[in-house]
């Protein structure tokens, strides 16, 4: 009985994260993937619904999070380096010694996120909000790739 009940609330829990009904079925099993193994390395997530989602330690290098919804997740640790991150939604975030080196956050909402120990080296940032966002110790290296 305490297995299947673990198991629906792994299901549940995978379930509650998986991308829109209309994103492509790559987006789906790539969602899937990452909240089973916290690895998608150069994966495509464009426009997956990852809000509140625990991605402790993830690699999401290279990564395709173009208009991802990542609202209240929790991404310590992840490697976000080289990620694409245009228009994605990171409201009340927690990003805690993440490396989002040469990353594109154009135009991305960081609304209240917390950035602790973060790397945005060679980062894009253009147009991105961070009205109420908390950065300590973070690393705003000029240039990069945008």
């Amino acid at each position: 009985m305490k297995s299947k009940l673990l198991t629906a609330v792994a299901l549940v829990s995978t379930l509650s994260f998986a991308a829109p009904a209309f994103a492509e079925p790559e987006v789906n099993s790539n969602v899937r993937r990452l909240i089973e193994t916290r690895e998608c390395y150069a994966c495509n997530l464009t426009g997956a619904n990852l809000q509140g989602a625990h991605l402790i330690g993830a690699d999401l290098r290279n990564a395709n999070l173009q208009g991802a919804n990542l609202k209240d997740a929790n991404l310590e640790g992840a490697d976000l380096t080289g990620a694409n991150l245009q228009s994605a939604n990171l409201t009340s975030a927690f990003i805690n010694s993440v490396s989002l080196n040469n990353a594109n956050m154009m135009n991305a909402n960081l609304t209240n996120a917390q950035f602790i120990s973060a790397e945005l080296d060679g980062a894009n940032l253009i147009g991105v909000n961070l009205a109420g966002a908390e950065l300590f110790n973070v690393n705003l290296g000029i240039g990069g790739e945008y």
